[in-house]
């Protein structure tokens, strides 16, 4: 386990960042937790060590927000509230762009936090929005239920009621694109860490139910879609587990319904998602960091995308832990590269090609 102290100094010295061995101070210790039913998880969010990491991050997420880094100048930020569908139940929208009236692409994106926890009203999400709003982009970030922990609404829900309320909220930003002032040929879907999952997921129902409204981008951070580490497959998992996350623990894979990693679902866990399905993706962009556990996931996801003739690329950013993207005053270097990069995707696909 590596959350940062004289430990992390000692063993990753001269290898990772010094922005992010510091960093890791940060972040509370991820706990190596088993749980036998989902009603336990639950149980657990009210006491317990789950509920101690949770109010611990919320404590120190603000620091992630800061004006000199991802300034607020000239952007407009509202909160959105819509109904989702098929279940009926309201899920609400962070919209960062700037103050004009010209048309902009759009990137439609989905946090983090393994499709259990976390808001995109976050400081950090906030500060990562206003990021890539500053680079003409309209940003709509979805806050659907979380499976574990309520995100800006109370309900939660298990697969796949977060992924119907990514679709929902991809399906309304389609439709209003003309209010919004987006470009309705030119929005992308992106998200890091079970937000890449969702994402994934989310272009993928899209494309199978044939509905008029499709990305025409994906770019994917980090993306957490394999749930399965009992074997020997994901040499990064047995390399870097524990370094700001801990993905050995069932936490995220019995709260989003275990009986979907057991069955292999691949809209629940897109690791296990056949090649051919993958063929009609719109250009695809595959982020990892190299002191990931994710990271062998997403590469092994960007080989399927080749195999499957997508338009892709796979990019690493060397010397940094998860999503270190999605934390602005850490690396903000790094940041505004991804930044670039997505907006850049979101601006002409077509650009990427094999």
């Amino acid at each position: 386990m590596c959350s940062g102290g004289d430990f992390c100094e000692m063993s990753f010295k001269g290898l990772m960042d010094p922005r992010a061995i510091q960093a890791l101070s940060l972040f509370p210790t991820p706990e190596p937790v088993t749980f036998d039913s989902r009603e336990q998880i639950l149980d657990h969010q009210v006491s317990g060590p789950i509920a101690m990491r949770q109010a611990s991050l919320m404590d120190h997420f603000k620091v992630f927000d800061d004006e000199r880094i991802s300034s607020s100048a000239g952007l407009r930020i509202e909160k959105r509230a819509i109904e989702s569908s098929p279940d009926g139940n309201t899920i609400n929208l962070q919209i960062i762009r700037k103050a004009s009236d010209d048309t902009q692409p759009c990137v439609y994106y989905i946090h983090g936090g393994a499709m259990a926890t976390l808001s995109c009203f976050l400081p950090n999400y906030r500060a990562w929005g206003k990021m890539l709003a500053q680079l003409d982009v309209t940003v709509v970030m979805v806050d659907f239920r979380n499976s574990v922990s309520p995100s800006s609404v109370p309900e939660i829900a298990p697969f796949p009621g977060g992924l119907n309320d990514c679709i929902a909220g991809f399906k309304w930003t389609a439709k209003n694109s003309e209010t919004l002032g987006i470009d309705p040929e030119r929005i992308i879907i992106a998200g890091d860490s079970g937000g890449g999952n969702l994402a994934i997921s989310s272009s993928l129902s899209l494309l199978e139910e044939e509905a008029s409204e499709k990305p025409s981008g994906l770019y994917v951070i980090c993306p957490y879609i394999a749930g399965d580490y009992s074997s020997d497959e994901l040499k990064s998992v047995e390399a870097n587990n524990g370094i700001f996350i801990d993905v050995k623990n069932n936490l995220a894979t019995m709260g989003y319904g275990i009986e979907h990693l057991i069955a292999r679902n691949p809209l629940a866990w897109p690791h296990f998602v056949d090649s051919r399905v993958l063929r009609a993706l719109p250009p695809t962009v595959v982020s990892v960091n190299e002191f990931d556990p994710l990271r062998d996931e997403g590469l092994m996801f960007f080989r399927k995308l080749l195999d499957a003739d997508v338009r892709a690329r796979c990019r690493t950013n060397m010397g940094v832990f998860h999503a270190i993207e999605v934390f602005p005053t850490i690396c903000p270097d790094i940041s505004w590269d991804t930044a670039m990069s997505v907006a850049s995707l979101a601006s002409d696909s077509s650009r990427l090609a094999l």
